[in-house]
């Protein structure tokens, strides 16, 4: 229990701490387009997301697959950059952009995972099963981004409905800010 307890703090730290604003911007560009109600679609999201970064950090350490950190670091932010422009870009589209977010949180997930795995590779290789470090980690990774969702979709809703500020301007807004932010990151992490 004592392991499960380590790993739930440390996946809750990875989303939340002030180190995780990669994590942070790619859940706030993700959701950018939903509202309040649409609460259960967003939740699917975020977990068709830790689903796949809990894909490859099982597959990661079991050693069946491994990037060069440098990749990891780059291509991070450059999901960030993709789901920012698809906002943009889809942002009149809105039944073809829901199919399109669950599809790329489980993928960009993916990816994702792999920027905790050289970590949990270390950690985890000593301990005799990968289930309850990846269970606790992931458990501790949704309940971050559940937090985080509800603090964005509260301060979505008080702006939609006591400021009066137009919907597709929030959107343009903040998938606007996330692609500035997310595309420096890349330009600074280009590998080669």
């Amino acid at each position: 229990m004592q392991d499960f307890l380590f790993y739930l703090k440390l996946g809750w730290e990875h989303i939340i701490s002030l180190d995780a604003l990669d994590h942070q911007l790619f859940v706030l560009a993700l959701i950018a387009v939903y509202s309040f109600k649409e609460w259960k679609k967003i939740l699917i999201l975020v977990t068709a997301f830790t689903i796949g970064h809990s894909v490859t950090l099982a597959l990661s350490i079991l050693d069946i697959v491994r990037l060069p950190s440098d990749w990891i670091e780059f291509l991070i932010p450059l999901t960030i950059v993709l789901t920012a422009a698809g906002n943009i870009l889809m942002k009149n589209k809105k039944q073809n952009q829901d199919k399109t977010h669950y599809y790329l949180a489980l993928f960009f997930g993916l990816i994702h995972g792999l920027g905790f795995a050289n970590t949990a590779r270390v950690m985890i290789a000593k301990s005799q099963s990968i289930a309850v470090p990846l269970l606790g980690f992931n458990l501790g990774l949704e309940a971050g981004q559940i937090v985080i969702v509800f603090a964005i979709l509260i301060i979505l809703f008080i702006l939609l409905n006591v400021f009066k500020i137009n919907k597709k301007d929030w959107i343009l807004f903040i998938s606007s800010g996330v692609f500035a932010l997310s595309l420096k990151m890349t330009l600074e992490r280009i590998p080669f």
